[in-house]
Formats: C-alpha cells, sequence, structure tokens
C-alpha cells in the first residue's frame, strides 16, 4: 500500500460529513491518520465534524466528486451519495451522477496518485432480492427504470467502474456492500426506518408501517459498520470485493417499531400504510466472505445499539 514521506497517511473520505463518514473520520483520527473531508453538504452536515475542526490532523473541503479534484492522498474513502430514498429521489439524475461521474473522478485521482480506494455499495444491488440471505455472488433483481434505480443502477454502475479500473489498470480496490446502517448521527428527517420510528415516537405520534409491518431487514450499529470498512480497505490485495458488511440478524419492521416504543416509552400508535414501489421484502446479508477473509463480524445487537441512537435524537428535539 503506498505511503507518503510523512509519518502519518494522508486519507480522503468523501461524503466525510454524513452519518457514516463522519463516524469513519473518527476511528481514521483515532488510530493517527491523516484526513481530508470532501462533502458538498447536501446530506451531510458541519454538526457531524464540528468536534474536529481545529484539529491537526483533519481538514475540510466543501466539494461535489462531480468535478475533478486535485489532491495528494495515500488512501480514499468513496462515501459520496445520498443514501435514503427520499434524499436520493430529489434530484434523481445528480444521484446518478454523483455515482457514476463522481466514482470516474475518484478512480481518476486513485489512478494518479496510485492510491488504495475503497467504494461504499449497497444492498440495493440486489434489489427485491429472489435469493435469501444475499451472497456477494447473487446478481439482483433491481428494476432498472423505477423510482428507486438513480440509487440501485448508480451504486451498480460504480461497481462496474471499480472492476474495470482494477481490470485495466491494475488499480487496488476494495467494494463493499453496506446493508442498513443505524445510530447517532443519522438525519432526522432521512425517511429511513430507524429514524422515521424513533422520531415519531419521541413526538408522540403514529408510527407509520408499510404494509402490514412482515418485511424484514437487518440493522447493523455504525461502529460495526465502520470497523468492517477498515478491516476491508487493510486487507491484502487479493480481495478486491464486493463484500457484505452488515448485521445478519433479521427483524421484521413492526418488531423493529414495537421494540422502539418500549425503548422510547411513547404511547404512539402503529398505523399501516400502502407499501411504496420497489421496497424489497427482504434484507438480509451472509457475511460468511467478511468472517472467512476479514475476522469481521457484528458485536453490538440492536437493543444495545438503540440506547444511543435514541439519546442523541431525543436531545435534537428538545
Amino acid at each position: 500500500m503506498s505511503r507518503t514521506y510523512f509519518s502519518q497517511r494522508r486519507v480522503l473520505v468523501t461524503g466525510g460529513a454524513g452519518f457514516v463518514g463522519s463516524h469513519l473520520i473518527d476511528k481514521l483520527i483515532e488510530q493517527g491518520d491523516e484526513v481530508l473531508c470532501v462533502d458538498n453538504l447536501f446530506t451531510g452536515a458541519k454538526a457531524n465534524i464540528a468536534h474536529l475542526l481545529g484539529h491537526p490532523r483533519f481538514e475540510f473541503m466543501r466539494h461535489d466528486i462531480c468535478f475533478p479534484l486535485f489532491v495528494e492522498v495515500d488512501l480514499i474513502y468513496n462515501l459520496a451519495c445520498p443514501a435514503s430514498p427520499i434524499h436520493y429521489q430529489h434530484d434523481p439524475v445528480q444521484t446518478t451522477k454523483v455515482s457514476v461521474i463522481g466514482s470516474i473522478n475518484m478512480l481518476g485521482l486513485a489512478k494518479r496518485v496510485g492510491a488504495r480506494i475503497l467504494q461504499a455499495s449497497t444492498s440495493e444491488v440486489y434489489g427485491d432480492p429472489a435469493e435469501h440471505p444475499q451472497t456477494e455472488s447473487y446478481w439482483g433483481n433491481v428494476n432498472p427504470i423505477g423510482l428507486r434505480s438513480c440509487y440501485d443502477e448508480g451504486k451498480r454502475c460504480a461497481e462496474t467502474l471499480f472492476f474495470d479500473y482494477h481490470r485495466q489498470h491494475d488499480l487496488e480496490i476494495k467494494v463493499a456492500r453496506i446493508f442498513n446502517t443505524y445510530g447517532p448521527r443519522m438525519h432526522p428527517s432521512d425517511g429511513r426506518v430507524v429514524s422515521n420510528f424513533i422520531m415519531q415516537a419521541l413526538r408522540g405520534e403514529d408510527i407509520t408501517i408499510y404494509g402490514e409491518g412482515n418485511q424484514t431487514r437487518s440493522f447493523c450499529y455504525v461502529d460495526d459498520l465502520v470497523r468492517g470498512l477498515m478491516k476491508l480497505m487493510e486487507s491484502n490485495d487479493g480481495l478486491t470485493g464486493p463484500v457484505n458488511i452488515g448485521n445478519p440478524v433479521e427483524f421484521t419492521i413492526r418488531e423493529l417499531a414495537e421494540l422502539v416504543l418500549e425503548m422510547t416509552g411513547s404511547q404512539s400508535k402503529l398505523i399501516e400504510m400502502p407499501l411504496p414501489s420497489d421496497d424489497p421484502t427482504q434484507r438480509r446479508p451472509n457475511i460468511e466472505l467478511a468472517q472467512n477473509e476479514l475476522g469481521w463480524e457484528p458485536k453490538i445487537p440492536l437493543r444495545e445499539g438503540l440506547v444511543p441512537t435514541i439519546e442523541f435524537f431525543r436531545r435534537l428535539s428538545n
């Protein structure tokens, strides 16, 4: 892996002011790296990195990766892209552009400076899966013209670009397929199920579940995810990915809603709404590859991870 002449590695994190990116930067700084955080602040927030401003090994740059970036770095974590349906459907063309053009720009940068680069892909590449749980070899069941396709197909194309750069230019790549993640610093209005349920419960509003709430998800606490991403980045050259990073413990949406009600002490009622278009009915990772090759598996159960997550949203709503 390439190094600079300085004692620290210089690490670029795109989307670094976002939910996952800011937690990743905390860990990189903690282990002694020098970090350049790049974010256009569409869904990221300066509040997520405020505690790092002024740190001698941290630098923030407001920049959209759909435009080229000329910096010198050793490692690149490419996390830039809105990840919740409300945000990525707000401007679907821009969502596709950040996955495709943004990836081309970051891959070009990695090629120029000889950096290893990690792509934050997504379980959404599996679509509404016909295989359960999902292994990395499954090609997916995605609607290429649906409302969610700007994100799903954008990420699938990004993976294609990463592997073509690897094959054509011998670039060191890592591809992580991230499953549902939750924790402090989630955007309170991102429309994702954990933040939705907690905010509705804290406000005493009805909790909306879609259909009968029997669709399943697996929820990975953000610290577990970050640990997995860092292990993948540091893994041997032969492991390019894709690698599923997520929690294989499956919950129904109704079970999550009932747990949030219990833990917040809310008197909110559960109400059922029609299922949205292309919403997957099942989603759970097979993480055998991560377990065997990275020695990684999640450690934090849902109930434990919800404690600081609820506390974060409680402070926001006060």
